[in-house]
C-alpha cells in the first residue's frame, strides 16, 4: 500500500488556483479502549493539517471514556444509523460513510472489535463501516488493550487477519497503561 501525500500547505494541489481544492476526508473510529480517553487530543490534532475534514463513529462503549462535547466534528453512533434510515430510498449511513471517507482510522482498536472485525462481524454502525469498507482506499488500524489481551495468542492471529484484508497496523507502544501495569 503506497502512503498518503497531502498536498504541502499553501501549495495548491491543482492545476487551477482559483477553483476551491477538495478536502481530503478522513474517518475516524472510536472503539472502548481506555485509550478512547485520547479521542479529543486525536480530533484536535487531526484539524491542524490543512484541507482535512474529520468525521468519527464511535461505538457505544467508547462513549463511556470521552466527552462528546470536546468532539467539534460530527460524531456518529448506532443511534444515527438507525434514525437516518426508514424506507427503500433512504440512505444507508454506513454505505453513506464510506463512499465519502478517503482515509479511515480506527483509534483505538479494542480486543473486542479487533475480533469482531477479524471474524466479519457487523453488528454496530463502526463495524458496518468497516465490512464495506472500500479495499482500495487506506484503513489504518491503531490496537489498544491491556498487555495480557495483546499477548493472548488470538490477539495476534486477528491482527494478522486485519493485514490481510489490506488493513494497516500502527503498532502498540510499551508505556504505563492505566491500570498502572508497564507494557504493550
Amino acid at each position: 500500500m503506497e502512503p498518503i501525500s497531502l498536498p504541502e500547505p499553501g501549495i495548491p494541489a491543482g492545476n487551477s488556483s482559483s477553483m476551491p481544492q477538495k478536502k481530503f476526508h478522513v474517518l475516524v473510529g472510536v472503539t472502548g479502549s481506555v485509550a478512547a480517553l485520547k479521542l479529543p487530543l486525536l480530533i484536535a490534532e487531526l484539524l491542524k493539517i490543512p484541507g482535512l475534514e474529520v468525521k468519527v463513529v464511535t461505538t457505544e462503549r467508547a462513549k463511556h471514556f470521552y466527552n462528546a462535547q470536546e468532539i467539534p466534528v460530527t460524531l456518529y453512533g448506532d443511534e444515527e444509523e438507525w434514525q437516518l434510515w426508514k424506507g427503500r430510498s433512504d440512505p444507508v449511513l454506513h454505505i453513506e460513510l464510506r463512499r465519502w471517507a478517503d482515509l479511515m482510522v480506527v483509534a483505538p482498536l479494542d480486543a473486542n472489535t479487533l475480533a469482531k472485525v477479524a471474524n466479519g462481524i457487523c453488528d454496530n454502525l463502526l463495524t458496518c463501516v468497516i465490512r464495506a469498507w472500500d479495499l482500495s482506499k487506506p484503513l489504518l488500524f491503531c490496537p489498544a488493550m491491556n498487555t495480557a489481551m495483546w499477548e493472548h495468542p488470538i490477539t495476534a492471529r486477528q491482527v494478522e487477519q486485519l493485514k490481510g484484508f489490506g488493513y494497516t497496523e500502527i503498532p502498540c507502544v510499551v508505556k504505563k497503561l492505566v491500570c498502572g501495569d508497564e507494557g504493550q
